[in-house]
């Protein structure tokens, strides 16, 4: 860790930081929530400021964002475009400039398909200070620094052996975002885990995505594989992650995604499903789910169930990165 220097640096994928850099934000996270729960103050950003542009609503992004600032002894501004002059079509070069003249940080949460991630490109471009990806159309990285760090919690930092299931769930009500399932599926194995993503055909995840992912895999020693089946997918598993995406790799529009979310109502994470898993498995999901949609109550309110300790340590390594990114060592 002490040869790690992060500060400065953006996170805006999962490929950003390198495997010892991940190891650092998992060490000061875990310290963090030490002293979190201890009641001690880590003032680690006294007096900076972090500019979160919200495109989108956020519950646990931008609480635990907000919160973390407020923790580390900063300020953080919690803006949408229409705060801004982006709803009068200021361009991301303008916002960036600007904004990194008056603070410390720049996070952004932008998941229109196609736009999002080339937006916060555009600011990281042209600005002073670090830029965060609080979720975009293609990556959801600080989700998924979370995700890991529970289940290192659960399972010890040696994910050797263990496998979890990427899967698709339906959830008909809108087209969601393929961001969580892409940056699970390049975290993962990285970190030792074997992974199985399953899908109907037509959610399939980007190509290049699904590349470096196998490419992933084969550099670390673990397994990558794709799967239609549900059931299959679960056999086995110590980690069930079931979530909604849209078909977006397919076809961006809304009413076409709807009617092929519809075609497939039995992709429900149930109790049934759970004891095709491992006898440990963990159920996990980013939150919101669609109760009794996506994942019945008896599973996600189950014991066999984390997601709360997945939200919480969302406010943990995001404090991590902020602190060893906007602080630390010149």
């Amino acid at each position: 860790m002490s040869s790690t220097l992060l500060r400065g640096r953006h996170y805006l994928t999962d490929m950003d930081f390198t495997d010892s850099e991940l190891e650092a934000v998992f060490d000061v996270a875990a310290d963090l929530k030490k002293e979190f729960a201890l009641g001690k103050t880590h003032r680690l950003l006294r007096d900076k400021t972090l500019f979160m542009i919200f495109f989108d609503h956020s519950t646990r992004t931008r609480n635990s964002f907000e919160a973390g600032m407020t923790q580390l002894g900063g300020h953080a501004h919690d803006l949408t475009p229409d705060r801004l002059q982006i709803s009068h079509g200021e361009n991301a070069k303008d916002t960036a400039s600007v904004l990194s003249r008056y603070g410390h940080g720049i996070a952004v949460r932008h998941t229109v398909f196609g736009e999002g991630h080339k937006y916060l490109r555009e600011v990281a471009k042209h600005s002073r200070v670090p830029v965060f990806n609080m979720q975009c159309d293609i990556y959801h990285p600080f989700q998924i620094l979370a995700d890991m760090m529970t289940i290192r919690e659960r399972f010890g930092t040696n994910l050797r052996g263990r496998k979890i299931v990427v899967s698709w769930t339906s959830a008909p009500n809108y087209v969601r975002p393929i961001s969580v399932p892409q940056s699970l599926v390049l975290m993962a194995p990285r970190l030792g885990l074997d992974v199985t993503l399953a899908h109907p055909p037509e959610f399939k995840l980007m190509p290049e995505i699904e590349a470096q992912a196998r490419e992933n895999a084969q550099r670390a020693g673990t397994k990558f594989e794709v799967v239609h089946d549900m059931d299959e997918a679960f056999r086995g598993a110590h980690v069930v992650y079931p979530k909604s995406w849209g078909p977006l790799a397919v076809t961006t529009n809304k009413e076409e995604g709807l009617a092929l979310i519809r075609k497939y109502p039995g992709w429900c994470c149930d109790d049934r499903r759970m004891r095709l898993a491992a006898p440990e498995a963990v159920y996990m999901h980013p939150l919101p789910a669609d109760r009794n949609i996506e994942v019945t109550d008896e599973v996600i309110d189950g014991p066999q169930s984390i997601v709360y300790d997945q939200a919480e340590n969302r406010l943990h390594v995001q404090k991590a990165v902020m602190a060893l990114t906007m602080g630390g060592r010149p």
